[in-house]
Parts: structure tokens; C-alpha cells; sequence
């Protein structure tokens, strides 16, 4: 007794392209396929735009030596470094009393012609006031916790910041560079200085 064939043909028979009952089709695996690609192309193009971020550069010009103005490229140099990025201050003349591991310890605050002294020039110019004003800005620098300036430079050399002295400026000023910092990187003039802005993403004078 012979049995009947379905209509319908064997399931063997089906098309590379029809997919059967439960798998996908050619067609939606090639979407599939196409839809992956396009995402590892997308996590490539954030990953090569992040390692660009991190490869940035940045050259500070430091010129001021006063307690308030010694602050500002530290600062910003420690937190730069911290992103990874590239980091070198160029510190010419009095920016260089930041560099000498005694006097960078000492540094005053400047009462008069200062914005920042709630005082007249008439009353900021009297002896003692600088000295005043100097000791007020390092009390508030203990009660809120701000390292000092010495503990900043040791911070940016920890972290690789490259902290340049102007050969000029020192010999102009007599400075020794013996009582520099550790690791200061001295006899730097001025055509590396601007070499270094040159191929710099950021440049600062401060």
C-alpha cells in the first residue's frame, strides 16, 4: 500500500534563501553581519578618538613668582598631566622663584595693586602688609586643605610634567641651579620654548 506525498515537497528542498521553519535567512544573517560591523567600526572610531585625547599637549609659559600667581600652572599642569596628556612649563624670570626648592617655600603675596586685597594702595603700601596678607593666604591655604606650592612641584615631576628653567633668566638673575628642584630641567632658552609651544594643542602665559 503506498503512502501519499504532501504537496508541499520535502522540507530538504526548501531555497538557501527561505531559512526553514525556525533558522533565520541568508538575508538576515548578511543584516546581521552588516549591523555588527558598522558597531566595531563605531567602538574603533571612540577608542581612536579617546587615545587622541590622551595624546594631547600642553606648554605653560610661567613669568610671576608671587604666592598667588605660583599656583595657577601648577595646577593646571598636575591636572592635565592626570588626563595623560603631554605637559611642559617654561618658567622665565620671576616664575623661577617657583623652581628653587627654598624660596618657593616663602613666597609673598603682593598687597598692593592686588584686586584680590579688600584694602586702598595707601594702607596696602605700609610696611607689613605684604607679610600680612602673605600669612592670611596661607592660613586659608591650611584650613581648606590646598597643597603648597612646594608639595605641587613634587606632585608635577611625580607625574611627569616637564618643569623647564630659562638659561637666560638665570644667569641674568644669578640664580644656581644647584638649588633648583630635583629633576628640573634647566639650560632651556628661548627657541625651545617655542618649539615646544609650536607642536603644543594648548598654550598658556600665566
Amino acid at each position: 500500500m503506498s503512502s501519499d506525498v504532501s504537496e508541499g515537497g520535502d522540507p530538504a528542498d526548501a531555497g538557501p534563501d527561505d531559512g526553514g521553519a525556525d533558522g533565520p535567512s541568508r538575508a538576515e544573517l548578511q543584516a546581521q553581519v552588516t549591523a555588527l560591523q558598522e558597531r566595531v567600526e563605531e567602538l574603533e572610531s571612540g577608542t581612536a578618538a579617546d587615545d587622541a585625547d590622551d595624546g594631547k599637549r600642553m606648554t605653560i609659559i610661567a613669568t610671576k613668582g608671587t604666592l598667588d600667581m605660583a599656583y595657577p600652572p601648577l595646577i593646571l599642569a598636575s591636572t592635565a598631566a592626570a588626563f595623560g596628556w603631554d605637559v611642559t612649563v617654561f618658567h622665565t624670570f620671576w616664575g623661577l622663584e617657583i623652581l628653587h626648592e627654598e624660596r618657593s617655600k616663602e613666597l609673598q603675596l603682593s598687597s598692593v595693586g592686588n584686586p584680590n586685597t579688600p584694602m586702598p594702595n595707601l594702607v596696602a603700601a605700609l610696611p607689613g602688609m605684604d607679610r600680612l596678607t602673605t600669612e592670611l593666604m596661607n592660613r586659608q591655604i591650611d584650613e581648606v586643605g590646598t597643597p603648597t606650592i612646594a608639595e605641587l612641584v613634587d606632585t608635577c615631576l611625580e607625574m611627569g610634567v616637564d618643569l623647564q628653567a630659562c638659561q637666560m633668566t638665570a644667569d641674568m638673575m644669578d640664580y644656581d641651579e644647584a638649588e633648583f628642584y630635583d629633576e628640573v630641567t634647566t639650560g632651556v632658552g628661548a627657541a625651545s620654548a617655542l618649539s615646544e609651544m609650536a607642536d603644543a594643542d594648548i598654550q598658556l602665559l600665566v
